[in-house]
């Protein structure tokens, strides 16, 4: 298992990158201000981030109680992906559509573009976080 500095390092890691690429993204594909966007953006991160330290680490406890390794695979980055942002989608879509003042549906078709960049960036960014800061198996022992 991952250290609580190591989670708290990805986690921050993983939203500081994402915003800096978010932000300037959904303002041009959504013609909206990039303050706007960035406001979502943070409030987003902040959310996501305090769910991407629960997540991960309910991940990594339902895979040791399946009998899995915490190294992870191909099928289970993408089904950590997906089901990582699924979840988020439940929580972001009423702030984003009130604080924007648009419908439920733009703030849907919006967050389901964040969604999908997210998902594809978090298999990344896990991909080169796991390459760059390995499990210390030696250690778990």
């Amino acid at each position: 298992m991952r250290t609580t500095g190591d989670r708290i390092r990805h986690a921050l890691s993983f939203e500081i990158i994402g915003l800096l690429t978010i932000v300037p993204l959904g303002a041009w594909a959504f013609s909206m201000p990039a303050h706007d966007i960035g406001i979502v953006g943070v409030v987003s991160a902040t959310l996501a981030t305090g769910w991407n330290y629960l997540y991960n680490l309910l991940f990594d406890h339902a895979l040791l109680k399946l009998g899995k390794s915490l190294e992870k695979n191909l099928a289970t980055r993408i089904l950590h992906a997906i089901l990582f942002e699924v979840g988020l989608l439940i929580v972001l879509m009423p702030f984003i559509a009130w604080y924007l003042g648009v419908s439920l549906l733009h703030a849907l078709v919006m967050d389901v573009s964040f969604a999908l960049f997210y998902v594809v960036y978090a298999f990344v960014f896990n991909w080169a976080y796991d390459r760059i800061f390995p499990l210390q198996l030696a250690q778990e022992s």
